[in-house]
């Protein structure tokens, strides 16, 4: 028996303007049930969850909320008194039993790292998020709602908030584009696609396998409606014209299968589409850094350690990361590699024929004030120029999931992740070698970040990226550098998970020779044989390597042939039986192309692993 709902949206509806947001949505929430809500930016998640709260009235359905229960909510852009101090404001989460327990408040400012004794008209914008998230967590309450709770947090806090969260007994429900956050803390999956909500009993771990079938279900009702169109056309065409009554009918199921049919293809051809301007390449050598160290005094005289006797060499290609604790001076180590600021001892080197482009997380480079045409074109005009290659401002525009309308709005009316979106449709029309990216994910989402990292793996140039994003880090970097605090900055091979499996098995950051521990491993690991696996491919596997891209032709011809017949719009009247055939021979060759695929990319890449190591392929 399912347990009673907590909370509730029953038959609800919810638009903004003439953009209907969530149709008909039912969800409901249990005590104990831990849920996030993943969806497309603009797609209408954050309003659902305020609508939830019961911050805003539904237009239409209902919601119920177990009477004496508790709602806890943390908005993604909350309100801030500014002449209060932050533990005044924090303070104010405690339920009225637990007013006298400050503890709490403290506890929970020191663990999130911001001064209670500030007022909230002085903190930055990532403070205040924090401040916020602290009053929500202080609060006894049976439902929790988080909007982003992990914007602007670093790696340690996000652990540790993943820890509190399995631990709450209540209802909770979080919207997040953090995918490693989110399959920690998450048992069920919403998902608001189109103004419909579905929902999976399984944690976000399953949503990518969930989503390519609910794709692979869309696509097949696609072609049965294109199918019924054209069956309903040809009636309409063709019969008997005096049967009024019936025509009209027949009209009308005709216009719903077309309406069907249209969204289904806007859910196809919505897709964001980010390429980068690329300039000429820079030389092998990009950044070299020797002994680099960086401080700041104190107000109280002290002095802040920053970087202490750093020493590394980028190379063109490189994609590097960078994490640590807020405050351990990751954007400040970044700055020093671009030279765009001094270190007080060392040197800094770059390369020739370095064109950098710096994504900055406050935003600095857009004005607010500006709209998203002037953003794009300063000088005037309707044209964008896109590497060397000219675009018009509103088509460029669209590549990026804007509307013509938003085209003339200013970039103040922006959400944060559209906000984010413009300023990569800017940087990336600049032709670059070297991307710099301070916290790029932030407000992002899913589909966003999964056409970012495949944009960044095709690059050319070198990366340096700052980022609390786990599972971006594991799909971007080939190193990451570690500020664990105090100066001390110590460099991996590999993405984050890499990082973390080797700093368990490290002292600390001790360095041999000039050279991080990191360092001699990598060095170490390049110089050794692989142990345990062959020195050449079997003969088996370079005999695949040797005919799978043969077969793989063969397969996309195939393929190529039974679209072009099957998108005949009489094939289906002239032999329904023979369309099945083409069907179902289409989906096993499409099967057969992806398996091949994956082979050869296994072959492939175990080839040159070999090579690199020494043996033969």
């Amino acid at each position: 028996m399912a347990p009673p709902p907590l909370i509730q949206l029953k038959d609800a509806t919810l638009a903004l303007g003439h953009q209907v947001l969530a149709e008909d949505v039912t969800m409901t929430l249990a005590r104990g049930e831990r849920a996030c809500l993943v969806g497309r930016n603009g797609s209408g998640k954050s309003t659902l969850l305020r609508a939830l709260a019961g911050e805003i009235d539904l237009d239409a359905g209902e919601r119920f909320l177990q009477p004496g229960a508790r709602v806890a909510y943390l908005p993604q852009q909350p309100h801030l008194p500014p002449e209060q101090t932050v533990a005044d404001f924090v303070a104010g989460g405690l339920p009225e039993s637990a007013a006298d327990e400050r503890h709490r408040v403290d506890a929970a400012l020191v663990r999130l790292d911001v001064d209670g004794s500030r007022r909230l008209g002085t903190l930055s914008g990532g403070e205040g998020r924090r401040a916020a998230l602290a009053r929500t967590l202080v609060a006894e309450c049976d439902v929790l709602l988080l909007d982003e709770p992990t914007n602007h947090l670093d790696l340690p806090t996000i652990e540790w908030l993943e820890g509190e969260l399995k631990r709450f007994d209540g209802a909770l429900l979080v919207i997040s584009h953090d995918r490693a956050f989110l399959r920690e803390v998450s048992r069920i999956t919403f998902w608001l696609d189109r103004g419909t909500m579905r929902r999976m009993d399984r944690n976000y771990a399953h949503f990518d396998e969930w989503a390519e079938e609910t794709a692979a279900e869309e696509e097949r009702q696609f072609h049965k409606l294109t199918r019924r169109i054209k069956r309903e056309e040809h009636w309409l065409t063709y019969g008997f014209t005096a049967r009024r009554k019936r025509n009209q009918g027949r009209l009308r199921r005709l216009q719903d299968l077309r309406e069907s049919r249209a969204k289904l293809l806007d859910a196809r051809t919505g897709e964001l589409n980010l390429t980068v301007a690329e300039a000429e390449g820079s030389g092998k050598t990009v950044i070299e850094a020797k002994d680099i160290a960086k401080g700041f005094t104190r107000d109280d005289g002290s002095t802040l350690r920053v970087v202490k006797d750093f020493s590394t060499r980028i190379r063109k290609g490189d994609r590097i990361g960078v994490i640590g604790p807020n405050g351990a001076g990751k954007t400040t180590l970044i700055r020093l590699l671009t030279k765009e600021l001094e270190p007080d001892k060392g040197s800094v080197q770059h390369g020739t024929r370095l064109k950098p482009i710096y994504f900055d997380q406050r935003r600095q480079k857009l004005d607010p004030e500006k709209t998203l045409w002037e953003t794009l074109c300063p000088g005037g005009g309707d044209s964008v120029m896109v590497g060397d290659r000219q675009r018009h401002v509103v088509t460029y525009l669209k590549e990026f999931l804007f509307s013509e309308g938003q085209a003339r709005q200013p970039v103040h009316a922006l959400s944060g992740g559209e906000t984010n979106r413009l300023l990569l449709a800017k940087l990336f029309s600049q032709p670059s070698n070297l991307i710099i990216l301070d916290e790029p994910t932030n407000d992002l989402d899913m589909d966003t970040l999964d056409l970012l990292i495949e944009v960044l793996g095709d690059y050319d140039g070198t990366l340096l990226l700052v980022s609390h994003d786990r599972d971006f880090l594991d799909k971007t970097v080939t190193s990451v550098v570690v500020m664990e605090g105090d100066g001390l900055v110590e460099e991996f091979p590999g993405g984050y998970s890499d990082s973390l499996s080797q700093r368990r098995g490290t002292a600390g950051p001790t360095r041999l020779g000039g050279k991080t521990k990191a360092e001699k491993k990598a060095k170490s690991a390049k110089a050794e044989k692989p142990r345990g696996r062959p020195e050449k491919l079997s003969y088996k596997e370079q005999r695949d390597l040797d005919e799978l891209p043969e077969k793989i032709e063969r397969l996309q011809a195939k393929i190529e042939q039974l679209q072009s017949q099957m998108s005949d719009p009489d094939f289906y009247r002239r032999d329904p039986g023979k369309f099945e055939e083409a069907s179902e021979a289409l989906k096993r060759a499409q099967e057969a192309l992806d398996k091949a695929e994956t082979r050869w990319l296994e072959l492939e890449e175990r080839r040159e692993s070999i090579q690199a190591a020494g043996g033969r392929p």
